[in-house]
């Protein structure tokens, strides 16, 4: 109760709700306005920070503006300072070389004394060494002569070694032919001749006459061959034939390599001649099938035109030039097209059989191909069979030849000429 008495008491003290609400609404503006001051100075704090960061950036850049141009000064102070020490330099050497022709023509002078003196000292070397040369040349003479003596003193040692060499051989020769013919040794060939020691021998072309005369009887035993003339005669006869034969050879060996190498002459000049006309004719085709770039053939591994390589070199618009190797699958079927139709051109054949030529081109290059082909039918008598499934290409044909199957199992050649059918539709519409 006690409680509840203050309160009440308190209660009664109190002002009323709307001084409250008025006070408050007083109070909450105030905070208002002071949080709105708050945040203005805080922008205006921020502000004033990035300006403070952004003069303290400056300052720096001029505080590095500043040391480097204290540098440059220094620098240009030092250069300064190297030029007036080179201009001290400078100014010290000419004033040293201002006497300096004198001093030059003195020791030219010099020289031209030293010069005659050297010309002087040169003559009567020259002289020395002339007579130094003449006593060399002698020398030389007498060494020369003096080794031509001792070589030929080495050659007879060596005949005469060659010499001995050779007699010791044939006296081994003739001691093996008497133990192989008279079976007894070489000291007893005498006694079986009969000659005494110390006696005389008998003349030596006696004996050789005996020998030979022994020799000649023991030939007449052998056999005697009487066709012995005939088979001669026969043999000489079969050598002339061989001989002419031989010769006949060499002649027409010698007239068949001139004609190969007339052929091979007249061959190279054709083949270059035709060589530069397919090369005109590819660069040109291959121009039409393309629509700009270039290229050209060129002969490689030999300078023989009948023993080089073909190298293709193209240049499709917009890419280097390179060989055919490294061309796509269409840009090599084109340069191909231009290649065969450049010698067709060249040498014209009656038939020409085109197999899917056009399998890798896409519409737009199959129309330049249909437009070359035209060209071709044109310009030479060759007839051209197209074997292809681009409806393209089938449009831009005379005649068509196809296979048909109206019955299952039972196939028909079919033939339309396109001429005549454009013109029964013609009648058609007309």
């Amino acid at each position: 109760e006690a409680a509840h008495e203050y309160a009440a008491a308190a209660i009664s003290e109190l002002s009323s709700s709307e001084d409250t609400e008025v006070r408050l609404a007083a109070v909450r503006s105030d905070i208002e306005g002071h949080r709105r001051m708050a945040a203005q100075v805080r922008a205006e704090a921020q502000a004033l920070a990035r300006e403070a960061e952004l003069a303290d950036r400056r300052v720096q850049a001029i505080l590095a503006e500043r040391t480097e141009w204290q540098n440059r000064k220094q620098s240009a102070t030092s250069h300064i300072d190297t030029i007036q020490a080179r201009i001290t330099e400078v100014s010290i050497e000419r004033s040293d070389l201002e006497n300096a022709p004198a001093v030059f023509a003195e020791k030219r002078s010099a020289l031209i004394n030293e010069i005659e003196y050297a010309e002087n000292d040169r003559r009567v070397a020259a002289d020395a060494l002339a007579e130094a040369e003449t006593a060399m040349a002698e020398t030389d003479r007498v060494a020369k002569l003096t080794l031509e003596a001792l070589s030929s003193s080495r050659e007879a040692t060596a005949r005469a070694e060659e010499r001995m060499e050779g007699a010791r051989r044939r006296l081994e020769d003739i001691e093996r032919e008497i133990r192989d013919m008279l079976e007894v040794e070489p000291q007893a060939v005498a006694g079986l001749a009969e000659i005494e020691p110390g006696a005389e021998l008998p003349p030596l072309h006696e004996i050789e006459e005996d020998l030979e005369k022994l020799r000649r009887d023991r030939e007449r035993l052998g056999a005697v061959n009487l066709r012995a003339e005939e088979e001669l005669r026969e043999v000489e006869a079969q050598h002339t034939g061989l001989t002419t034969e031989r010769d006949d050879l060499v002649e027409a060996i010698k007239r068949l390599r001139q004609g190969i190498q007339s052929l091979n002459k007249e061959a190279r000049e054709r083949l270059l001649t035709s060589f530069e006309v397919v090369n005109n004719h590819f660069k040109r085709l291959f121009v039409e099938l393309f629509g700009g770039g270039e290229a050209a053939l060129h002969l490689i591994e030999s300078d023989d035109p009948l023993e080089a390589g073909l190298e293709i070199i193209a240049k499709p618009p917009g890419k280097k030039p390179q060989t055919l190797s490294l061309l796509s699958g269409g840009e090599q079927a084109l340069t191909a097209m231009a290649l065969i139709f450049a010698v067709f051109l060249t040498n014209p054949s009656p038939i020409c059989v085109l197999d899917e030529v056009d399998a890798p081109l896409d519409d737009h290059n199959v129309e330049r191909y249909c437009n070359l082909l035209h060209e071709m039918t044109a310009s030479t008598d060759t007839r051209f069979i197209i074997i292809t499934h681009n409806p393209i290409t089938m449009a831009r044909m005379n005649r068509l030849f196809g296979v048909t199957m109206a019955e299952r199992g039972v196939s028909q050649l079919v033939s339309v000429s396109l001429a005549e059918a454009v013109d029964i539709l013609d009648q058609n519409v007309a």
